[in-house]
């Protein structure tokens, strides 16, 4: 038995030791971002309902803040070793960080299914999650072609499910492909669910 074109999704810790340091001025960073920034507030009333997202407004916080700094040359570490599992040609190609933004969901705010066009590696950062909050939920990318496939059975392995849910907890990282469509399902506990989102791209 062979399994071919496999899906890869990584999953770990930000740093070895204390988190706590970093994750506790992040925090403060995006608490502080969402009050400051208007533009996405006004943005995220028409296009994230209850909850705010600095997408469209303050996407390179990486270039902004120190703080935001600091977690993309932690994050250039993880990049590093999916790029080993995926097995790229990166000889003469560099991978850098594009995009750096901050999403704040509320109760009941969901994030509906999406991919990252123009980008290669997309992941996230926990900064804040609630006991209870959504996942980061992933779809099989084959799921168009399962042209008269039974249903997979309720224990079915999660290779083998059409979807598959990446538990959101604070100090973890998630890296997938961009291409790989993904959404968050609506936070069901009063807690703000807060996250970094972030692009690479290579060149």
């Amino acid at each position: 038995m062979q399994a071919l074109f496999p899906t890869y999704v990584y999953a770990a810790p930000l740093q070895r030791g204390d988190w706590r340091k970093l994750n506790k001025q992040l925090l403060r960073e995006c608490l502080q971002l969402q009050m400051d920034d208007e533009a996405g507030r006004r943005w995220s009333r028409s296009n994230y309902p209850g909850g705010y997202t600095s997408y469209h407004s303050a996407h390179r916080m990486q270039q902004i803040s120190p703080t935001f700094a600091q977690l993309e040359r932690q994050l250039n570490r993880h990049v590093n070793a999916f790029l080993k599992t995926l097995e790229w040609d990166m000889e003469g190609r560099e991978l850098g960080m594009t995009d750096c933004w901050v999403n704040i969901m509320p109760q009941q705010v969901a994030h509906s299914m999406h991919l990252h066009p123009l980008s290669t590696i997309s992941g996230t950062y926990y900064v804040q999650t609630p006991r209870g909050c959504a996942g980061l939920k992933f779809e099989d990318p084959r799921l168009e072609k399962f042209m008269a496939a039974p249903p997979r059975r309720a224990d079915a392995s999660p290779a083998n499910r059409p979807w598959s849910v990446v538990p959101a907890e604070a100090g973890k990282v998630v890296l997938f492909e961009s291409w790989l469509r993904h959404e968050v399902p609506a936070n069901p506990v009063s807690g703000e669910r807060i996250s970094i989102s972030f692009n690479y791209n290579w060149f």
